[in-house]
């Protein structure tokens, strides 16, 4: 098999442009707006930090699928290069990006009949995509070819667990996790959901206990029970960077475990967790 191709990804796997490039891994950006203008900008063309500062002072942030267009552009020149492509997709029980990812690969494949365009639903989502890819890169420098990487990720997909605590509910409710009863109370008593994603790629409410820093040893206590022997581990937050410092305290203090890791949770993730989204992502022995 040819070892000549490229890792393509897109923006949902939170591992930010400069890691990217660093890597030699092709990122499309996803797009997003905010409601009040209209205006539309690619995830990660402002500091995070200022997108967070608008979620809080009350701009609605919507998010948008990368859409068909964006692929033949971002897949057209790798191909007229001579190489094939490797893409790791963003969770398609959370975005239709996968699907139109496909549309595109097959037209494309018709166009280009002499090389391969690999589409792989990671049924992954922020740092759970990002630990994908991590994977992928790691299998590309080892040397192994896009058929072989391929098919080590396809084994790995439903090992990528993902834990998350989020410190406001009403983002959440907009995005129709939760009721508007439940964020109501859960506010006034201090409840702090913990969330996973399935092994369809779905966010699923886990858990749930009374204030911060419970939620985040929850979080800790969940790698403890499934994280295998030898697993990488992201932790990313949404502008809250001692609480991701803090949890990667306590992996390291109570389990041992040294975090790999710590990444920026961008604006199209964080349009639907809000700032203070804290997650955690390992290979466990399931999700």
């Amino acid at each position: 098999m040819s070892h000549n191709y490229v890792l393509v990804t897109d923006s949902a796997c939170d591992l930010g442009i400069e890691k990217a490039r660093e890597w030699g891994i092709e990122m499309i950006r996803m797009p997003f707006l905010f409601t009040d203008d209209g205006v539309s900008h690619s995830d990660l063309d402002q500091p995070l930090n200022e997108f967070y500062a608008q979620m809080r002072d009350g701009r609605v942030a919507k998010t948008s699928a990368v859409n068909e267009d964006m692929y033949v552009q971002a897949f057209t020149p790798i191909l007229e290069q001579g190489k094939d492509i490797l893409y790791l997709a963003f969770s398609s029980g959370l975005s239709v990006t996968a699907e139109n990812s496909r549309k595109v690969a097959a037209a494309l494949s018709e166009q280009y009949p002499e090389r391969t365009i690999r589409v792989i639903d990671s049924l992954a989502a922020s740092g759970g995509q990002g630990l994908f890819v991590y994977l992928a890169k790691q299998n590309r420098d080892a040397g192994l070819s896009l058929e072989e990487n391929a098919k080590k990720l396809e084994a790995e997909v439903h090992h990528v667990c993902h834990w998350f605590t989020v410190e406001e509910l009403k983002y959440l409710k907009r995005g129709g996790r939760i009721s508007t009863a439940t964020a109501l109370l859960g506010t006034a008593l201090n409840v702090k959901p913990v969330l996973h994603v399935d092994d369809e790629g779905h966010l699923i409410k886990m858990s749930q206990t009374h204030g911060r820093k419970k939620s985040i040893r929850l979080m800790a206590e969940h790698l403890g029970e499934t994280i295998r022997e030898v697993s990488p581990i992201l932790i990313s937050h949404a502008d809250c960077l001692k609480d991701a410092e803090l949890l990667a305290k306590i992996l390291k203090e109570e389990y041992g475990r040294e975090t790999t890791m710590i990444t920026e949770i961008g604006s199209v993730i964080g349009a639907h967790s809000g700032p203070g989204t804290l997650a955690l992502f390992f290979l466990g022995s399931h999700r």
